[in-house]
This record gives structure tokens, sequence and C-alpha cells, in this order.
């Protein structure tokens, strides 16, 4: 049996099958095919039956006064009909009838494109912007006639939510408008004003009062100091702590002083006694940041445990301990609209917390590395978060990404943002780096010098704050001081030009 089965070279096989191929799908490419007039029509009435079977008996309109008004992108076109056919009939394809509730039968003619010979008549016509010098066909000269004779439009006939009742279109669902990217906001050069010292390490935290008198910071030599936001003197220190002392808030609803530390305490300090009125037990690790809902008396802190722990200031209770992250939770925010509490964790995702049922709303994995810090935006409903790989934004409520802002390479600890759409992030190295919140422009760059008697590496940045004034920027920094930022008063557009050279299209990268 083996012996009788012809063998054929690859060739031969190859060039049967190309032939085979060939034959089955030449009468879709050959232009040489004539088109059969007869099973055309037969064709069209099969697919009217089966497409259109609900609405092909409906009352016929009467031509002349109660003709129903149509669009004129439609009627611009109807000299262009079947050789021999009535002007007069319609000539558009079934599913606009069907959307504006035109009967269809058996005669209604189909639009066919125009006929050669008036393509070259309307070349003729063409404005000089659209005409082409030279007079031979090409296939984007028809092209591009087609389209100025409304072919675009007849091959996606509008829907019905585009038609209007007078009879017209609405622009905006026939022409989209070419993306744009908008230029940045100008905004004055930030410069250093005032450097202040009397801490013995490294300052890690800042807060600044409702009243805007003076501001708070947290350090490594285990104190709390408060400082006059005016002259930079210093009117406290408060010792207490055991350990670093990472996060500090102040309340706006009672005159009380929140701190945190790796000491894993967390602590409610009276300043009219100037002294501990209550400890919150519970974190088994170092506390890394804190926050104070605006609205409801209750505490928020975060801790190396892979924890977030929900406090209430006054029965001290853990109301929620907020679970779900796999590493050091870095910092927490707290806001009035939903979610309420969001968290950045070293595993590199943001959750945005359902403070009410305690649980995970959703889970943000953008980041590569550890999310170190979070900024929510004074006036919008969005917020960013900084990582060692990008500085992200993100939409409320569901965390919808916004856009990248690249560019600050280092380690980011600290982000801060103002009312006026400036952007401020903080590094490891020194950096501190100026955006534009709109468009993600970086507008200013600084490295401030280190203290004299420190080490170059002792330059990094820990924590910034904007004042209430939102006119001053409050940074705490490695090399044990504190520098307070001011806009330049000097600085002009002309000065200082937006130098804003866009990408064709941003892309959004994840």
């Amino acid at each position: 049996l083996l012996q009788d089965v012809q063998k054929h070279s690859v060739h031969t096989l190859v060039f049967r099958s190309l032939k085979r191929t060939h034959d089955m799908f030449v009468s879709d490419h050959a232009k040489s095919v004539a088109q059969d007039e007869e099973s055309h029509k037969l064709k069209m009435s099969v697919k009217m039956t089966a497409d259109y079977n609900a609405v092909l008996h409906m009352p016929v309109l009467k031509e002349g006064k109660d003709r129903m008004a149509l669009p004129s992108s439609m009627l611009g076109h109807q000299s262009y009909t079947q050789p021999g056919g009535d002007e007069t009939n319609s000539t558009f394809y079934p599913h606009i009838f069907h959307s504006i509730g035109v009967a269809l039968t058996a005669d209604t003619t189909m639009h066919r494109n125009p006929s050669e010979g008036g393509i070259h008549s309307m070349a003729l016509a063409l404005p000089p912007s659209q005409a082409r010098l030279d007079v031979s066909r090409t296939a984007a000269s028809v092209g591009d006639i087609h389209r100025h004779a409304g072919g675009a439009e007849r091959s996606h006939p509008p829907s019905t939510a585009s038609l209007l009742e007078g009879g017209g279109t609405r622009n905006s669902t026939l022409a989209r408008k070419a993306p744009t990217m908008p230029k940045p906001q100008w905004h004055p050069p930030w410069k250093l004003f005032r450097v202040i010292s009397g801490h013995l390490g490294w300052v890690r935290s800042i807060a600044v009062e409702p009243g805007n008198q003076w501001f708070v910071t947290g350090s490594a030599d285990r104190t709390i100091k408060i400082w006059d936001l005016a002259s930079g003197k210093l009117k406290l220190s408060l010792t207490g702590h055991i350990s670093t002392v990472r996060g500090v808030a102040v309340s706006n609803r009672s005159p009380y002083l929140f701190s945190c530390g790796e000491d894993k305490q967390v602590k409610c300090w009276d300043l009219e006694y100037n002294k501990v009125i209550r400890h919150y037990h519970g974190h088994l690790s170092a506390v890394y940041d804190i926050d104070l809902h605006p609205t409801i008396d209750v505490l928020v802190t975060c801790s190396r445990d892979a924890t977030a722990r929900v406090w209430d200031i006054r029965t001290k209770a853990n109301v929620h301990t907020l679970t779900g992250h796999t590493n050091t939770v870095a910092t927490v925010r707290c806001q009035a609209a939903e979610p309420q509490v969001i968290t950045g964790s070293h595993d590199s995702t943001i959750r945005l917390w359902d403070l009410i049922a305690g649980k995970t709303r959703a889970t943000l994995t953008n980041h590569k590395k550890s999310v170190r810090t979070l900024a929510l935006h004074p006036r919008q409903y969005t917020f960013a978060s900084g990582s060692a790989d990008n500085i992200k934004q993100w939409m409320f409520p569901d965390g919808n990404f916004i856009q990248n802002l690249s560019g600050h390479n280092a380690i980011i600890n600290t982000l801060a943002v103002n009312s006026d759409g400036v952007l401020v992030s903080g590094a490891d190295n020194g950096t501190i780096h100026l955006w534009d919140w709109r468009t993600g422009y970086n507008f200013q760059r600084i490295h401030a010098a280190v203290q004299p008697g420190s080490l170059d590496s002792e330059s990094g940045i820990f924590a910034c704050m904007f004042d209430n004034s939102e006119s001053r920027l409050i940074t705490a920094e490695a090399d044990k001081t504190i520098k307070v930022y001011k806009e330049d008063d000097t600085a002009t557009e002309e000065t200082h030009p937006v130098n804003w050279k866009p990408e064709i299209l941003k892309r959004k990268r994840f």
C-alpha cells in the first residue's frame, strides 16, 4: 500500500494549496469579475427580510409636504442613483431609514458610489487644497474624492442619538478633535528663605497648626519641637518618646497634638498642659505615619507590622485594624469623602479603605517599588503617590490612573501639593522637584546645600509641607535642619519661561 502513494515535492504541494486558495477567494478580489445584478437583488432582498422584517411594512410617507425632513448631510448627494433610476428615489442605506422611522420596501434603491466620470468632474470642482495636480487617477485621489462626496458619512451613518429635531447633526459626533497637550500653568520658582537649626538628629516629620501660628517637628533625637512660623524661633520641646518620632499631627477639632514613633507608641499631647494624656496601644512594631480624620474624632496610624489602625481619640479604642498589606505600611492619609482612608506600603501597593466596614475597597498595583508617601489634592478629587519608579496621579474614588510624573530618579520620601497646582517631591538624595499638577511639567529642581559640618550624603528630604497660607514650603532634612522656602516675588514669565516640549501624544505608562 505504501508503494501506491504518489510522492510530490514540497514545491508542488505548496503550489496546489495556493491555487486552491486563489480559486476559492478570487471572486472577492478580482475586479474583472462582473457583478450579477439578479443575484445582487436577491441577496439584498434576503438581507432586508432578515434584518428589517419588523419595519418593512410600516406606512410609507408621502412625497412632498409630508416627507420627513432629513439631515442635510443625507440629502446632499441624491443625484447618484443607479443607471435608469429615478432621482426622487431614496439613496441611503436601509439602517438609516430604520433609525428615523421611514419605511423600507423591496424597491428601495441602494446607494452607489459616484461613477468614474462623476469623480473626474468633482476633481475639477474641488478646492485647490484638495485637488491633485496630476489628473491621472490614483487610489489616494479617488479615496479623497469619495470622502469629499460624503462617502465617510455614508459608510458610517449617524446614529439616532446624533439626529436632532431641526434636522441637523451634532458636529461633535462626526468630527473628533485632535488630541492636544495643554500648556502648563506658569508658577514662580521657589527659593530658600530660612534655615532652622535645633534638632540633634534627622528631622523626620512636620505638621502645621490650623491657626498658622506655629509648626511642629519630630526628630530622630526623640524630641518633638514646636517652632514659631513667622520668626522660626523655638517655642517648646516635648520629650517622652524613647525612639525616633516618625509622625506628628495637630488636630483642628481640639487642642491636641498626636505623635507616633519607632518605639511602637502613639501619644496624644494636651497642649494646654504640654504633657501626654493618652496612649494608643496595639501596634506590634514601629509606627511610621499618623493622620487625623477631618470630620470624625478618629486617628489612623500605620506601622511596620503591615497594618493600619483606626483609633477612637476619646476612648483610645482600636476601632479597626486594616489588614491586607504584606509589608510595612509607610504612609496613611484621611479625607472626609469616600474612600476615607488611603494607605501606601513597601509591598508597592496602595489601598483605598472603606472606613465603616474596615475593609479594602480597591488595591492599586501599578507601582513597582515601595510607596512611601501620598498627597491629596486640596481642591480636586485626586491624589498622588510617590515611589522610586515614578510619581503617579490617581482619581478618586476608585483609584483610576491619571498620569506618571517621571524624572525624579531617587527614592521619594515625601509629597506635598497646594491649591495652585504645585506638587513638591522630596527625595532621599536631597533633591526637591516642583511640578505642575495638571500637565506633569517639572518646572524647578532644587538641591539645597547641607549644613556646614554635615556630609554631602546627609542631604535627604524626609518630609515637606505647605503652611496653611500656602506661601511657605517647610522641609525636614537629614542634615538636622528645617528649611523654609517661599516663592520668588521678582520672577516673571519672561525671566523664567516655561520650557515645554510635549511629546506628540503623551502615553499613559503603567
